[in-house]
């Protein structure tokens, strides 16, 4: 026979151990142009300016055709 825990392990103690595993959601910024959030030092996906300038090119979203 293996070498088996004589105890079991209380959930509390793992969480314990697992406590610096946890998920932070990203830190977001406000575009200066049209205050939406973006990614810090990122241009921003909704107006395409990063520091004042016209950075990326941002395509529209497609209509849908009137049926």
């Amino acid at each position: 026979m293996g070498a088996l825990p004589k105890k079991k392990y209380a959930k509390a103690r793992q969480g314990k151990r697992r406590s610096h595993l946890a998920l932070n959601p990203p830190t977001l910024d406000e575009c200066p142009q049209c205050h939406s959030p973006k990614l810090p030092h990122h241009a921003c996906p909704t107006c395409g300016s990063y520091a004042g300038r016209d950075v990326i090119e941002v395509k529209s979203p497609k209509k849908k055709p009137a049926a």
